[in-house]
């Protein structure tokens, strides 16, 4: 007699040895419809999901813990493997700063220890309560060609520490070597706990199938890290969401600003694989008295400054199409590429394309994802602030200051309103890489948690227990 998902379910909360490796005939049933993982339809890879994170919620936070430890453990030695799949699937970015940012997901995504810091216990004369952090479920996760497989790492550490299991719904850019990825986590998690499909995905991602997912009943939260389009469609859903958002992340420089430091931090983090982290530098604002400096010392960290009308047009007509968006075919490229495709003479080995020019120019109205960035000169702070204001459009993402006047860090701070304000550092510092803090490739502005880790993965409960355990 064939079992249907609710006895399936009920009969694994009722085993009390869930770590024994002994299987349910339903789960080894969707076990053997996917191959580590990987599933045809997503009804299966959610089902097989949903079952898997009954038993694992059933464990013990060592498990969980030796999961998360093994995690790290046996992906931190394919890192460079890791990152060339990615890098070669979507031709885009820079092979060894992927390799940076995929050994920043394993070993600075928070585990377990995020959990801790957010648990609370309250005494007094009428007992105690417990806020403690649970479960959702089974997360349904969407993730870019941007950064496809620090993501996934990055998604997979903190949802599998708060207890859940993961759908992965990648971007059909990065299918196979999300795949690739997606199975050999599964090995790990499978090796480590005798559990099967808590990561899972199908073999043949596409928007209809993100779609069904995103309205799967058995889906209990949905974190998307993508753009407005698909996070605006998640919001319908009707289901809770972390969605990750559009961000045009602005640097501002003043008269007081270390220059030889803030130029060299801009580059590296304007630069840094090749444009694609959403908060990378996207406008560079210099107050004018400060500004030829600024260029002097940027032309010197391999930023090639084109100023040209002529040229100008040209990268303009290369990378800008005609509905004002970027070209798709040069996100993500390197310098080098997009002035030899655009026809525009340069010398030495540009990291970085700074462009001369105002607010209006498409270049910084629009995030490129790509190292070419406008050079805007202003007249003194609060036009700089007043100019980075409009161009981060009020999506509070992403913002950069270089200045040694701590009152004006604290007013830029509070007018950006950013979920990541970075001072008198590159972007990147701000999610944990030559600053301090954790790593998070999820940054979800327009829902509210910000730079997201294990304890946005989970849900607050409450306990209550009167006239006991107050000792005072």
């Amino acid at each position: 007699m064939e079992l249907d998902v609710e006895d399936i379910i009920a009969k694994i909360i009722k085993n009390d040895k869930l770590d024994d490796g002994i299987k349910s005939s339903g789960e080894s049933s969707y076990a053997a419809a996917g191959e580590n993982g990987v599933f045809k339809t997503v009804d299966d890879a959610v089902k097989a999901a949903k079952i898997a994170q009954n038993k694992y919620f059933h464990t013990s936070l060592k498990m969980r813990k030796k999961i998360v430890k093994a995690i790290r453990d046996e992906l931190l030695p394919e890192v460079e493997e890791i990152a060339r799949r990615g890098y070669e699937e979507t031709n885009m970015g820079n092979l060894n700063d992927k390799i940076e940012k995929n050994r920043l997901a394993i070993t600075n995504t928070p585990g377990l220890e995020d959990l801790k810091v957010s648990s609370q216990v309250i005494t007094g004369d009428n007992g105690m309560t417990l806020y403690e952090l649970c479960p959702y479920g089974v997360i349904g996760a969407i993730t870019p060609s941007t950064n496809p497989t620090e993501t996934i790492i990055n998604n997979t550490i903190g949802m599998l520490a708060a207890g859940n299991a993961i759908y992965f719904s990648p971007h059909p850019g990065a299918k196979e070597s999300s795949i690739w990825l997606i199975k050999k986590l599964n090995k790990i998690v499978s090796k480590a706990s005798g559990i099967e499909n808590l990561v899972v995905m199908i073999e043949s991602p596409s928007i209809q199938a993100a779609q069904e997912m995103m309205t799967h009943p058995d889906i209990n939260l949905l974190v998307v890290t993508g753009g407005p389009g698909v996070v605006g469609q998640a919001m319908r859903s009707g289901k809770k969401v972390l969605g990750a958002g559009a961000g045009n992340p602005p640097v501002l420089v003043d008269e007081t600003a270390e220059i030889e430091k803030a130029a060299q931090d801009i580059v590296n983090g304007a630069a840094f694989d090749n444009n694609l982290p959403c908060i990378a530098e996207k406008n560079i604002v210099v107050v004018n008295e400060v500004a030829d400096k600024l260029l002097e010392n940027l032309k010197k960290n391999a930023a090639f400054v084109v100023s040209d009308v002529a040229d100008v047009k040209k990268l303009t007509e290369l990378t800008v199409t005609e509905k004002q968006t970027p070209n798709k075919k040069y996100v993500g490229k390197s310098a080098e590429k997009i002035l030899n495709d655009a026809g525009v003479a340069y010398t030495g080995n540009p990291r970085l394309i700074l462009i001369e020019a105002d607010q209006n120019s498409p270049f910084a109205k629009i995030e490129m994802l790509m190292p070419v960035v406008p050079f805007i000169r202003v007249k003194d702070f609060a036009a700089a602030l007043d100019t980075c204001l409009t161009l981060e459009h009020g999506l509070h993402h992403t913002a950069i200051m270089h200045s040694q006047n701590v009152s004006r860090l604290n007013k830029a701070a509070k007018e950006m309103q950013t979920s990541i304000f970075v001072k008198n550092g590159p972007s990147y510092a701000g999610i944990g890489f030559g600053g301090e803090g954790p790593t998070t490739y999820t940054i979800a502005t327009p829902t509210g948690e910000g730079t997201t880790s294990a304890k946005n993965f989970a849900r607050v409960r409450r306990c209550v227990l009167t006239s006991g355990f107050s000792i005072r």
